[in-house]
């Protein structure tokens, strides 16, 4: 199964939005076992089910039972991406909120919208493929609330919601919530859902150009196939991490699970701009870090987790990766002395 993963344009609007309302980012980044310049990563593309444990971290970091709310008040408008594109040179708002669907996996790949219209009013479902991150109090909070500040960026300020239903619960706050948002909101609804006046859709675009609009449904499409060439990187993380502890992390070893054979493999790795052997280091990485920042395990314990053979082989590994040993590391990310004696 592909894991679903999340455009780093969410996790940088998010980022800023933290710096504005003075959050420790230091803080959240150590406890998630990267640093901040990770979220400036070229193409980065965050695991859609770390929204759970990224909201729980930002919550008890900032002491904020409506973090998601809060940040969303203050987030930036979503600006030079492809879709923002799509909207703008398509003849209408409701134009562009079709062609966009069509390459919402440049946003995320669990989006799933859907789209409608009823009577007077039209509706977006927000349909994120994870049962639990629909529930997710902070991340819809939040997300609703990115997507009304684009929707307005792109039509004048005229862009207003009727009414948001959200599937997560709330015991208190309700009112503060739709104080916030500006209009009606339903909690515990069965989807996340966004109205709003039908008539938008017939709201016109200043910078409608058809040559543009061609061009910007090219370059959309030539990006979504990137990623669906990047797909096979996430299938080779997924056996990668079952194999880890078995000695047995080869490339003919995974091309075996995938059932394909070892040069598909190779030539499919090289067609995402990468190869096996940097795909296994950057895995072994990202997991080495996030066990050295949010858990006490032994280093001898990590260098079995990791896949290495000898601790020796693990410590130069990650000096090279990082530029400092496992336990300066740890150290530096936990912000207390680790146990020396840990290994």
């Amino acid at each position: 199964m592909q894991e679903l993963r999340d455009a780093g344009v969410m996790l940088r609007l998010i980022y800023q939005a933290m710096k504005t309302r003075d959050i420790d980012t230091d803080a959240i980044f150590a406890r998630l076992g990267v640093d901040e310049d990770y979220v400036f990563t070229e193409q980065l593309r965050t695991p859609h089910n770390a929204q759970l444990y990224f909201w729980q971290v930002v919550e008890d970091v900032s002491g904020d039972p409506d973090v998601g709310l809060n940040l969303g008040r203050v987030l930036p408008a979503y600006r030079g991406q492809v879709l923002e594109y799509l909207f703008l040179s398509s003849p209408t708002f409701g134009e562009g909120l079709r062609r966009a669907q069509n390459y919402q996996r440049l946003l995320s790949d669990a989006a799933n919208t859907d789209f409608f219209v009823e009577g007077d009013e039209a509706c977006m479902v927000l349909d994120t493929a994870s049962e639990e991150v629909s529930r997710l109090k902070h991340f819809n909070e939040c997300f609703v609330q990115g997507l009304v500040t684009f929707f307005k960026s792109i039509t004048d300020g005229r862009f207003q919601p009727s009414r948001i239903e959200f599937e997560h619960h709330r015991d208190t706050g309700q009112a503060l919530v739709q104080d916030t948002l500006g209009c009606e909101v339903v909690f515990g609804a069965k989807e996340n859902r966004l109205f709003f006046p039908v008539r938008l859709l017939a709201h016109p675009s200043p910078h409608a150009e058809p040559e543009l609009l061609a061009l910007h449904e090219r370059f959309a499409s030539e990006q979504v196939a990137r990623l669906e060439k990047k797909d096979i990187v996430g299938q080779v993380e997924r056996i990668v991490a079952e194999l880890l502890d078995s000695g047995e992390v080869t490339l003919d070893a995974v091309a075996e699970r995938l059932q394909i054979k070892p040069r598909t493999l190779r030539t499919r790795l090289t067609e995402a701009e990468t190869s096996f052997n940097q795909v296994l280091a950057d895995f072994r990485y990202r997991l080495a870090r996030q066990l050295l920042a949010t858990t006490d395990e032994s280093i001898d314990e990590i260098v079995y987790l990791t896949g290495f053979s000898e601790p020796s082989t693990f410590y130069r590994a990650f000096k090279r990766w990082s530029g400092m040993t496992p336990i300066e590391y740890r150290k530096t990310a936990q912000g207390k002395d680790a146990m020396v004696d840990a290994m």
